[in-house]
């Protein structure tokens, strides 16, 4: 299976399939957010290029539109900035701080500034580390011992990227081929009448 089809498997399970008929509207206003948006509400610019560069990589640019395409980058300022709280704003930028303390460690410069091969093997630990934590988290439901660990920044950069990316017009119309349906009908209506051929 595709990588791109396992994503948009995750999407619709998780956003779409779930969310009542008003989320469209609601996309709609964050949407217009953005395009009135005239600087960064959270992020710095070293932490923006890094959130561009990562979601870039989860979501490329192929036959269709990539996550910088439909603007993944100011679609997570504006709900770090508009919707997370405190805490939650500050376990992403703690987890921005750490992608660059790995990238550091291994090859000696920033995220941005290493290689997309490093740059890709970065993102595959935080996946493993990902894994290992949900795995540990059904360990201590099941036996019901110790508290579940709390989330993960890879897994809210990931949702973050995947909502910003799945409920874009591109994303929804070009990637999950989503046909918006008009939310009433009115199957009592009077259809026009045709007008008869004169006569010659």
């Amino acid at each position: 299976m595709q990588r791109r089809e396992v994503l948009r498997l995750l999407a619709t399970g998780t956003a779409l399939q779930l969310a009542p008929h008003q989320l469209f509207g609601l996309v709609r206003e964050v949407r217009s957010l953005m395009d009135g948006q005239v600087s960064l509400g959270t992020l710095n610019p070293h932490q923006y290029a890094t959130v561009k560069t990562m979601a870039e990589l989860i979501i490329p640019r192929t036959n269709t539109p990539g996550a910088t395409d439909v603007k993944t980058a100011e679609f997570i300022d504006l709900m770090l900035t508009e919707w997370y709280e405190d805490a939650e704003r500050k376990r992403f930028l703690g987890g921005l701080e750490d992608v660059d303390l790995r990238s550091t460690t291994l090859f000696g410069k920033a995220f941005v500034d290493s290689s997309a091969g490093q740059q890709a093997e970065i993102l595959r630990a935080l996946g493993e580390t990902l894994v290992d934590n949900a795995h540990a988290s059904r360990r201590q439901s099941l036996t019901g011992r110790g508290a579940a660990a709390g989330k993960n920044f890879y897994s809210m950069f990931r949702q973050l990227t995947l909502t910003a990316y799945y409920t874009s017009e591109a994303g929804a119309t070009q990637e999950l081929h989503f046909e918006i349906v008009p939310s009433d009908y009115n199957g009592c209506g009077e259809l026009p009448i045709a007008k008869e051929a004169p006569q010659k």
